[in-house]
C-alpha cells in the first residue's frame, strides 16, 4: 500500500513519527509530504531529526502568510503531487491548514482519506483550527479517533461510518520520547532552573497572538506569577517573537529563550511546577506526566484534562492566570482516557484494511 502523509507544523511531526515507523516496518511506502508550514530549524527540521522521521520526499516551502492565501498555495503543490504519484490513501494530522489543504486534495481527486485527531471540538468557530478540524472530518472516510469524547462528537454530526477509537498518537511519542531525557538536563543548567523551582509557559495560538490586548494580558499574567517568587521559562514561537517585536510590549522579568526540541520540552515540562500553555499538545503532555496546567483559553478540545482536574481554563485575563498558576495542585491520573501508547498499530492496521 501507498501512502501520502500530509504535515506542515511541529505537533504534526510528532504525531506522525510512530505512524510512519508503523507504517514502514509493516512494509508499506510512505509518500512524506512536508508543506513548509513550519519552516526554520527549531520548529521543522530538528523534529525530523530527533523523532527519527524519514526525511520528506517533498517539502513545499509555502512559509507563513495569511490563512487563505497559505491554505491555496499548498493545496495546489499537495494536488500536483498526488495526481502525479498516485498513492493509495491520503493520511492527514490534526487541524492545520496543512491539514486542510491536504484533504481538500485528496477529495478533489477521489482518493481515501484518513484523518488522525478526527472528532474534536472546542466549539469556537472563531479559531480556524476549528473550521479546519470540522471540514476534514466531513470529507473523511476513516475517522480515527483519539478519545470517546470525540466519537461522540462525530455522531452528533451525523459521521458514524468509518469512525473508530484508536487512542492518541501523541502518547505514543511521548513513550518513546521520555527515554531519551536522560542525556539532557545541562540544559536546565544552562537556564538556571530547578526541579519543581519553574513555570514553564507557550503562547502561540493566533486568538492570543494577534491580539495586542490578550497578548500583553497574559504577559502582565506571567510576570506576576515571577513577582510572586516563582521563575518563568518562556520558549517563543517565531508568531509569537514577531508579535511582541512589532508591539513593543515589556518582556521584564520573564526567561525567554528560543524553541525547544521534543526532548528537550519533555524534560522541561516533567520537571516545572506548573505549565501555561495554549497548546493542546502541551495539554495533553502535562497531564500524561503528571504536571498540573493552566491553559490560556475559554475552551479546550482536550476536556479530559480539565474533568480529571489537571487543567484549568483560565482565558488571558492576567489575574486569573496569576492565581491559577500560585493555586495549582495535582488532579487525578487518568491516563488511559487517551489509549495505551499503541495507537499507531491500531492505526495502520485499519489503514491497511482500507487500502
Amino acid at each position: 500500500m501507498k501512502v501520502a502523509t500530509v504535515v506542515g507544523a511541529r505537533p504534526q511531526f510528532i504525531k506522525a513519527a510512530p505512524v510512519s515507523r508503523a507504517l514502514r516496518e509493516a512494509g508499506h511506502q510512505e509518500l512524506l509530504v512536508h508543506t513548509g508550514q513550519h519552516y526554520d530549524f527549531e520548529m521543522s527540521q530538528v523534529f525530523f531529526e530527533e523523532l527519527r522521521i524519514p526525511q520528506p520526499d517533498v517539502n513545499l516551502e509555502v512559509g507563513s502568510g495569511p490563512h487563505g492565501w497559505q491554505t491555496g498555495r499548498m493545496l495546489i503543490g499537495v494536488e500536483e503531487i498526488l495526481r502525479t504519484q498516485q498513492p493509495d490513501l491520503v493520511l492527514v494530522y490534526g487541524d492545520t491548514n496543512s491539514t486542510l489543504a491536504g484533504a481538500l486534495a485528496a477529495c478533489k481527486l477521489r482518493i481515501p482519506l484518513a484523518h488522525v485527531e478526527a472528532g474534536l471540538r472546542s466549539h469556537n468557530r472563531e479559531m480556524a483550527e476549528e473550521h479546519n478540524r470540522v471540514l476534514t472530518d466531513h470529507v473523511s472516510d476513516l475517522l480515527l479517533c483519539p478519545t470517546h469524547t470525540a466519537v461522540g462528537n462525530l455522531k452528533r454530526e451525523g459521521i458514524t461510518r468509518g469512525v473508530h477509537l484508536v487512542g492518541d498518537v501523541m502518547y505514543d511519542s511521548l513513550l518513546v520520547g521520555l527515554k531519551q531525557i536522560e542525556g539532557r538536563y545541562a540544559l536546565m543548567g544552562r537556564l538556571g532552573i530547578k526541579e519543581k523551582a519553574y513555570a514553564l509557559a507557550t503562547v502561540h495560538r493566533a486568538e492570543n497572538t494577534d491580539n495586542p490586548e490578550k497578548l500583553s494580558s497574559i504577559l502582565r499574567g506571567l510576570q506576576e506569577i515571577v513577582r510572586n517568587g516563582l521563575a518563568v521559562v518562556v520558549p517563543l514561537h517565531p508568531r509569537t517573537r514577531q508579535k511582541l517585536a512589532s508591539l513593543g510590549l515589556s518582556l521584564d522579568g520573564l526567561s525567554l529563550t528560543a524553541p525547544f526540541t521534543y526532548v528537550e520540552m519533555l524534560l522541561l515540562e516533567l520537571h516545572a511546577r506548573v505549565i501555561l500553555t495554549d497548546s493542546g499538545g502541551v495539554q495533553k503532555e502535562a497531564y500524561w506526566l503528571g504536571v498540573p496546567c493552566v491553559t490560556l483559553r475559554q475552551e479546550t478540545e482536550w476536556v479530559e484534562t480539565v474533568e480529571s482536574g489537571w487543567n484549568v481554563l483560565v482565558g488571558c485575563e492576567t489575574s486569573r492566570i496569576a492565581r491559577a498558576a500560585e493555586t495549582a495542585r495535582p488532579g487525578l491520573v487518568l491516563q488511559d482516557a487517551y489509549g495505551d501508547g499503541k495507537a499507531a498499530e491500531r492505526l495502520v492496521t485499519l489503514l491497511v484494511s482500507m487500502g
